[in-house]
């Protein structure tokens, strides 16, 4: 049987240099992560950017004394001139190019084409932050490919080009927050920790409270400007990234980077350099049986948080309330849950926070989904709608940030970018829900609240890890992967 003595004092003398070096100038560590979690602004105006520019807008009978056009839902089926957009027309996809008579999943296709590239994008880009390019290139990485898409989008002659330039978009987003989260709680010690996850959040919140004040006063102008304003910061972005901010220690010492180690961690290391091919973090993966199996669980956790998390913004318009106040008071409802998910971390399990906080999440989704004409009774379905939100948010930030102490260092973007591909499978799905929700709202509402209570059992086996330091290597994790069941 072999020693595991040598194995074990190697990853403490690790610990202890990762310690030692995230502990110097902590004041100017500390400022690199916050610098780092800025890159959550950009992600979440993208997530939701489509809200706002693939809407349909109002109309208006060109007739008033027209019974038809008077009586009609929508001006699909009405005589052209008898009917005319409130908005001009570039102010939307749908009335730029003519698409009101387009079916749902038409309508639906450019948000779900960019869901898919997270997907595709998160399965193919994020392992290389474990393995080759490292958490800061693959986040100025990521930065580039989500600006520049989003940039070519205002080029975009019709909703295939449209689509398909978000699907790209989505390509480079996909790893914008991982690299993100990974890498500024690695940079920073313990007592930090915390602090910078929820400070990430938040900043995902800055991003997409922005989103309906800028769609709000840009309301009668072309839906391109808004790409625009969004994507030539994330591009300027990704440049000053590169200039400021390290590489995380703990990825150069686990990695053996010599040089790089010596400068960031002012001390030599005399390993023996590793080969590390694209996907060695995925094989890692696969040949553990327990990690596998805390990987699954969680996964299971973030699709059903995801549901409501994702489907929510898209679903808040059939409850036919202004949808710049209904998407506001989403987006700040993430202020709240950031607050929320810090109180939790410091107070309560990891486990018992996220059963609590699906479970309110799912009942409050229930609570919306019964179609009623009562103004009060909708009045109080927006309340439970925000409510559901909120619980959303907050369980989804602290599942991240229980991810990031479940796994090691040596494959934790790849697994927390699995736990997020989880979550973006709803993402593709939800707007095409919501778009059947219209009718009977037990598609969008109901089935959002079941999932989100189902899933989020699943999370009941898994390790606590509350208190515990950060482990790096595959060993370490199989060791605290212990659950109560």
């Amino acid at each position: 049987m072999v020693d595991p003595s040598p194995l074990l004092t190697q990853n403490s003398d690790l610990q202890n240099k990762i310690v030692v070096s995230t502990g110097r100038s902590s004041s100017l560590k500390l400022l690199q992560s916050i610098i780092v979690a800025l890159a959550w602004i950009f992600d979440g105006q993208q997530t939701f950017i489509t809200v706002f520019t693939d809407s349909k807008p109002n109309w208006k009978c060109l007739d008033l004394a027209d019974p038809i056009c008077k009586s009609a839902s929508n001006p699909c089926h009405l005589k052209p001139g008898s009917w005319a957009w409130l908005s001009p027309a570039d102010t939307s996809i749908v009335s730029e190019w003519s698409l009101e008579c387009a079916d749902t999943a038409l309508l639906s296709l450019p948000a779900s084409a960019f869901f898919a590239g997270c997907i595709v994008g998160g399965l193919s880009l994020s392992t290389l932050a474990d393995s080759v390019l490292g958490r800061k290139m693959l986040l100025i990485l990521s930065c580039l490919i989500m600006s520049l898409a989003g940039c070519m989008t205002v080029l975009s002659p019709n909703i295939w080009v449209y689509s398909a330039l978000k699907f790209v978009c989505g390509l480079g987003r996909a790893s914008v927050g991982t690299a993100s989260l990974v890498l500024s709680m690695e940079i920073v010690d313990q007592r930090w920790r915390d602090r910078i996850g929820v400070l990430g959040f938040a900043f995902y919140m800055v991003g997409f409270m922005t989103l309906p004040i800028m769609a709000y006063v840009g309301r009668n102008l072309s839906w391109r400007l808004l790409y625009l304003c969004t994507n030539v910061p994330s591009f300027c972005y990704a440049f000053f990234l590169y200039y400021t901010v390290p590489e995380s220690p703990r990825w150069l010492m686990v990695h053996n980077q010599n040089k790089a180690c010596y400068s960031e961690l002012h001390e030599p290391n005399n390993s023996s350099d590793e080969k590390n091919d694209f996907y060695s973090s995925m094989k890692i993966l696969c040949t553990s049986r327990r990690i596998l199996w805390m990987l699954l669980a969680v996964m299971a956790t973030s699709l059903g948080i995801s549901f409501v998390y994702y489907g929510m913004p898209f679903t808040v318009k059939n409850l036919e309330t202004n949808i710049y106040i209904s998407i506001g008071l989403n987006a700040l409802s993430e202020l709240p849950a950031s607050l929320l998910a810090l109180f939790l971390t410091v107070t309560m399990n990891r486990r018992s926070s996220i059963l609590t906080l699906t479970t309110i999440s799912g009942l409050s989704s229930f609570a919306c989904a019964f179609n009623t004409t009562i103004g009060a009774a909708r009045k109080m379905q927006l309340a439970a709608e925000v409510i559901s939100y909120c619980g959303a948010c907050t369980a989804f930030n602290v599942l991240m940030i229980y991810c990031i102490e479940l796994f090691p260092t040596t494959i934790r973007n790849t697994a927390i970018a699995l736990v997020r591909e989880a979550g973006l499978l709803a993402g593709v799905v939800a707007p095409i829900l919501a778009a059947k929700g219209e009718n009977n709202w037990f598609w969008s509402f109901g089935f959002f609240g079941l999932v989100i209570v189902l899933c989020g059992l699943s999370c009941r086996c898994l390790p606590e890890t509350k208190g515990s330091e950060l482990s790096d290597q595959i060993e370490e994790g199989e060791n605290n992967s212990v659950g109560n069941c």
